[in-house]
């Protein structure tokens, strides 16, 4: 609901599990991938993993509950990680960053 209200962003696709956002993002390549953790079936480190094995430059921005989730995640390629307690705070400042690049 927050990206429908932001002229800048759009929602290509969404994922019930890990297989499933592999494959939407083959389908839709799109310029963030947010990417929670704890999914069925493959979780979302295996599904980052996989993505960024077939397109290196991928941007995810990994979502979770735990801090302490967060260090393999982005020794695997992710560009962020946003806690879930923090989205309604943080979430449209963390993609635009992402987008823009480090040291923007």
């Amino acid at each position: 609901m927050v990206l429908a209200t932001q002229p800048d962003m759009d929602l290509v696709a969404q994922a019930t599990n890990g297989r499933e956002a592999i494959q939407q993002f083959r389908q839709h390549r799109p310029d963030i991938t947010l990417m929670d953790l704890q999914m069925p079936e493959m979780n979302g480190l295996q599904a980052m993993v996989a993505i960024r094995k077939e397109f290196p430059d991928a941007k995810i921005i990994i979502l979770t509950t735990y801090e302490s989730d967060v260090g393999d995640a982005l020794k695997l390629g992710a560009r962020a990680y946003l806690l879930k307690t923090q989205l309604d705070k943080e979430l449209l400042g963390t993609i635009r960053a992402v987008q823009a690049g480090p040291g923007s």
